[in-house]
């Protein structure tokens, strides 16, 4: 994809991210996701953390965590779910369909990873029917990295991912088993995220389920 189309693609997921979330009812936004201890309304609010962060206010806010990008989002995160309604993070979601905001080093693909991950966090959590269009995910997928892999702590030795609707694989050390299912569960796994039973297949499959 060319950089407009991947700019495309961030806002059409953002708008149809919205338009699933403002359809959530009372218990969803306080069920678990795949982000561990988060809510969709922390995802959520994590999603759109850049849209109300000034340059001087996020680094204020690293000073706080000590550098720490994870303490600082997560602190972020909470915060802000509990000072904004639902409503009102999903509104933030839709009227910045179009922001530019990219990861600091990085380009829109990684924007585009940001929303189609989190967003799963919440869809595939509370097992809604929704699926990410396959080209997004690819242009995620192709984007991604061994270091990132690496970061998220996701065990491939001895396995395969083989995605079943589109033609992307990624082996392991000593590869002797295939796990097989969607590109977007695929992608789940290589970000450390525990999926539900069912949605992968192969004998190995277990290792990425939640249990």
């Amino acid at each position: 994809m060319s950089e407009t189309e991947v700019r495309a693609s961030i806002a059409a997921e953002r708008t149809e991210l919205a338009e699933v979330f403002a359809g959530l009812d009372a218990a969803a936004w306080e069920a678990p996701t795949l982000c561990a201890g988060w809510r969709p309304r922390e995802v959520l609010a994590h999603m759109t953390m850049a849209y109300r962060l000034s340059l001087p206010r996020f680094a204020l806010e690293m000073v706080r965590a000590r550098g720490n990008f994870n303490r600082m989002a997560d602190r972020r995160a909470r915060a802000d779910a509990a000072a904004l309604t639902p409503e009102e993070l999903v509104a933030s979601l839709r009227d910045h369909a179009g922001h530019p905001w990219k990861p600091p080093g990085s380009g829109y693909e990684a924007t585009l990873a940001h929303e189609v991950i989190h967003g799963m966090d919440i869809t595939v959590a509370l097992d809604l029917p929704r699926r990410v269009p396959v080209d997004r995910v690819a242009v995620v997928l192709a984007d991604t990295k061994p270091e990132q892999v690496r970061y998220f702590g996701t065990d491939l030795t001895g396995v395969e991912l083989r995605a079943e609707d589109l033609e992307w694989g990624l082996a392991g050390d000593d590869p002797r088993s295939v796990v097989t299912g969607a590109a977007q569960d695929l992608l789940l796994v290589l970000c450390g995220r525990r999926l539900p039973p069912g949605r992968l297949a192969g004998e190995q499959a277990g290792r990425y389920e939640a249990r």
